[in-house]
């Protein structure tokens, strides 16, 4: 049922979406040198390297680490590339990687390949198993503010939870957050 939803929604996202998403990308090609697109290298299920694109935000020559180790992150960023991040429009290709199969709308973020404590700590929870999602607990409760740990107690509790229902609270929880630009440090 989950897949089915997911496969729906974002099919029509995509559908709903497609004119904002091609003005969004001739922004980021005129505002900045590179593709309109960063493939970012993450961890899916079961531990398993997928591609996941995102509209670019960051000079392309931006260490590819997690935002919050990167010494001073908003140098990195294009002109309009804060834009992106504060309003999480950088997110909507990700719609992509749903109807590919490789993420769901809800569930753990999915790691970058290099966060080796995050997708170890995953790992001795059993979260690895788990689709990783567009959202989920985490984001709701604190996003990029989260200390690691913290990010894997709320997977451990939204693992504990899950279901249709929390899927759909935690969607409706996520455009309130996004709205509201809670949570987003860059």
């Amino acid at each position: 049922m989950k897949r089915l939803f997911d496969l729906l929604l974002a099919l029509i996202a995509l559908i709903v979406l497609s004119i904002p998403l091609f003005f969004l990308g001739l922004l980021v090609k005129f505002t900045s040198k590179g593709p309109i697109l960063y493939w970012s290298d993450r961890v899916g299920r079961n531990n398993l390297i997928f591609s996941m694109p995102k509209l670019r935000s960051m000079q392309i020559d931006t260490p590819a680490v997690a935002t919050h180790l990167l010494n001073q992150p908003d140098r990195y960023l294009t002109s309009i590339g804060g834009f992106l991040r504060r309003t999480s429009l950088d997110e909507l290709p990700q719609l992509w990687s749903i109807i590919k199969g490789d993420m769901s709308f809800v569930g753990p973020r999915p790691a970058l390949f290099n966060q080796d404590d995050l997708i170890a700590l995953r790992s001795q929870c059993g979260v690895h198993h788990l689709m990783p999602g567009l959202t989920g607990w985490a984001q709701i409760n604190g996003r990029d503010d989260l200390p690691t740990l913290q990010k894997v107690e709320y997977d451990i509790e939204y693992l504990q939870k899950k279901s249709f229902g929390f899927d759909l609270y935690l969607l409706g929880l996520t455009f309130v957050r996004v709205i509201c630009r809670e949570g987003v440090s860059h």
